[in-house]
């Protein structure tokens, strides 16, 4: 029996979030909304949206010692995820600077900050944390080597999930523990090259396969997603049709709903379908974190 649910290894950055009519050009000045700064960051992000729905989730990262930080740390509690595993200090807590236009579509810049000084020494450190997670998530806000690390200090019977976001090649140690590699389409292609990635997301799926990924799911924004495994073939799921404010997070809430239903026994292409009805409702609200509904919200959609 373990005693998570979910763990999150990846990245916790404060969102500063400006509302724009239109993103600038190069050489270009735009007005835009107050700022609003929100919890945020793909790590902190899956850990809340997990625990919102019922997960019992924990959190390894790092935050600096700063009001940014102990916003980050206030959330996670808030939601009721364990921060036992947060690291805090070594550099100021990361940031997201984003902009989100008129459709909910944003565009995001990263500083790294605190997060790219969560080492494989840290992961090291944290192997009971991980040996009591039966599914263990992580992104690439974070230094790869951690990531690898992440891999290597996993315990047999745990599942890994990774969203490759921001994306970058992987090395076969880290594709071959995938179950599912979650992707969008830069992502995919990224990953695969451009040269041979081809124009339909079956072709993504299926080419990402022959990678090692035990499974892959290939997210489709407001067409949903796609699933595909040896087992159960290659398949589309649909999403729900919402009116979009903001598209901040909505993949990460995506993502924590797959590896949590995952975890809980679901087959892929049901806890897709579950996850694609998470990311919608996380759309029709603003911000993050702020968004991600509870179990019977998403019931009710």
């Amino acid at each position: 029996m373990y005693d998570y649910d979910l763990l999150v290894v990846g990245s916790a950055n404060a969102d500063l979030v400006i509302g724009v009519e239109r993103r600038p050009g190069a050489g270009e000045t735009v007005l835009g909304s107050d700022l609003a700064v929100h919890p945020g960051g793909k790590g902190a992000n899956q850990a809340v949206a997990a625990a919102r729905l019922g997960a019992r989730t924990a959190l390894l990262a790092r935050v600096g010692d700063d009001p940014h930080g102990r916003l980050l740390l206030d959330s996670q509690r808030a939601a009721g995820v364990d921060t036992a595993g947060v690291l805090v200090g070594g550099a100021p807590t990361g940031v997201a600077l984003i902009t989100v236009d008129p459709s909910g579509d944003n565009s995001i810049v990263v500083s790294p900050g605190a997060n790219g000084r969560l080492t494989p020494e840290d992961v090291r450190a944290a192997t009971g944390l991980l040996h009591r997670s039966n599914v263990v998530s992580t992104q690439l806000e974070i230094p790869l080597e951690t990531v690898v690390e992440v891999v290597r200090s996993l315990s047999p019977a745990s599942r890994f999930v990774l969203n490759p976001s921001p994306p970058r090649p992987l090395p076969p140690e880290v594709l071959a523990a995938c179950d599912p590699l979650i992707v969008n389409e830069h992502e995919a292609r990224v990953i695969l090259g451009d040269a041979r990635a081809g124009d339909r997301p079956e072709d993504w799926a299926g080419l990402l396969l022959t990678k090692g990924p035990r499974s892959v799911v290939v997210t489709l924004g407001a067409e949903g997603a796609l699933v595909a495994s040896a087992a159960e073939g290659v398949s589309r799921v649909p999403s729900v049709r919402v009116d979009a404010v903001d598209t901040t997070g909505a993949g990460d809430a995506f993502t924590a709903a797959l590896a949590w239903k995952l975890g809980a026994g679901s087959a892929l292409r049901e806890a897709a379908a579950y996850a694609a009805r998470v990311g919608a409702a996380a759309v029709t609200k603003e911000g993050a974190q702020a968004s991600y509904p509870t179990a019977r919200e998403v019931a009710a959609l």
